[in-house]
């Protein structure tokens, strides 16, 4: 009976053009518009194999154990001391992104604590927040004048105010308003700011280490989450916090304490592949100037490497992108519920080994669709 009953979901999915289906295998000559490798690093990967065979031999594929009891803490540690080499604070490893913001945000969840979260955080911090029975109240995108009146109406109550953003936000691909967040916390002792960089990190700043970098404020959010798995071509995230923040996510993030932890391999590869992409300012620059470039001809804003392009239905998403995919183009539509109804779009998402020729015949076609 289940498994009628599921068939009968799925057929009410597909008939709304949201039944999804794990994507095959790219063909080689494709263009890659929808992938996170937003430097190359993952395209490139093999230009470094030898490196990382002859550097890190011993790195095992397996941790067999969660970090606080396994034994196999040698390249966790040395990824660990990079990243706070880097951001100058400490730093410590998750298993992923998802792991970090629903670990973290529990962690969080101290008595008398009300989270503010902008309305288009990712899922992960959503569920984070609903796992734990957070209070928590979501401000309109980006609208820090409804922001300060949610803390103005409904935080006097609270001893702790942790607000939730995004430095890039994964849909929209604009960019969260630092400077008047830091003066909203500098008037308030009671804000705890809390940034997910995980579209940030690789593409902004000196070193890549996003825009909390770029805007100089890094030592003013008190958590920041970073991802390995986009820019940074590997897997895990890490946040980077407090002395204090670090040893109390030891004790109380779930996702940490229980989870089997990232295989050092992997943290290797990923101190590698950070190595490589603290020195990639020409990529960055390049990168810039391609959505730059991009945005002027699409006739819309582009904050970032990633460039909505809206179809309001999900029917046309599907469409277009197969008339894409026929076109040598790989760009995947975005359907609810990760996008609210009527936002069904095109998620074009660039990196720094694209030309403006690989992007002209996207242009063409998009223009002839329109």
């Amino acid at each position: 009976m289940l498994d009628t009953e599921l068939d009968i979901l799925l057929s009410e999915l597909a008939t709304e053009s949201r039944c999804r289906t794990i994507p095959a295998q790219g063909r080689p000559d494709m263009t890659d518009l929808c992938s996170n490798d937003y430097l190359g690093l993952g395209q490139r990967s093999e230009e470094w194999r030898d490196e990382f065979l002859c550097r890190f031999p011993d790195a095992s594929m397996t941790s067999s154990a969660s970090r606080l009891l396994s034994r196999r803490q040698y390249h966790h540690a040395l990824l660990e001391d990079k990243l706070e080499e880097l951001y100058r604070r400490p730093a410590l490893v998750f298993n992923s992104g998802y792991h970090a913001n629903v670990g973290c945000i529990g962690a969080l969840n101290l008595p008398s604590t009300l989270f503010v979260a902008d309305k288009l955080i990712h899922a992960s911090a959503i569920d984070g927040l609903r796992t734990c029975g957070a209070n928590f109240i979501r401000f309109r995108h980006n609208d820090t004048e409804h922001l300060e009146r949610i803390i103005a109406t409904k935080g006097s109550d609270f001893r702790h105010i942790v607000i939730i953003v995004e430095s890039v936000y994964s849909m929209d691909g604009d960019l969260a308003p630092l400077d008047a967040l830091i003066k909203l916390k500098r008037k308030d002792d009671r804000i705890v700011l809390y940034v997910d960089e995980a579209h940030g990190v690789g593409v902004f700043g000196e070193h890549g280490l996003g825009l909390c970098e770029q805007t100089n404020c890094i030592k003013d959010i008190n958590l920041i989450v970073g991802t390995a798995g986009k820019a940074l071509a590997s897997m895990g995230a890490y946040t980077i916090c407090s002395t204090s923040m670090k040893r109390w996510l030891l004790n109380s993030a779930r996702p940490f304490i229980f989870s089997t932890a990232l295989p050092p391999a992997c943290c290797a590869w990923t101190l590698l592949m950070l190595e490589k992409m603290t020195t990639m300012h020409t990529e960055r620059e390049h990168l810039q100037h391609l959505w730059q470039w991009l945005g002027n001809r699409l006739n819309r804003p582009a904050y970032s490497q990633i460039i909505p392009y809206l179809t309001g239905d999900a029917a046309k998403a599907l469409t277009l992108a197969d008339h894409l995919h026929t076109a040598g183009l790989d760009v995947l539509p975005i359907r609810r519920p990760t996008v609210p109804p009527g936002g069904e779009r095109l998620r074009i998402s660039l990196n720094a080994l694209l030309t403006e020729s690989d992007l002209k015949p996207f242009i063409t076609i998009l223009n002839s669709y329109q």
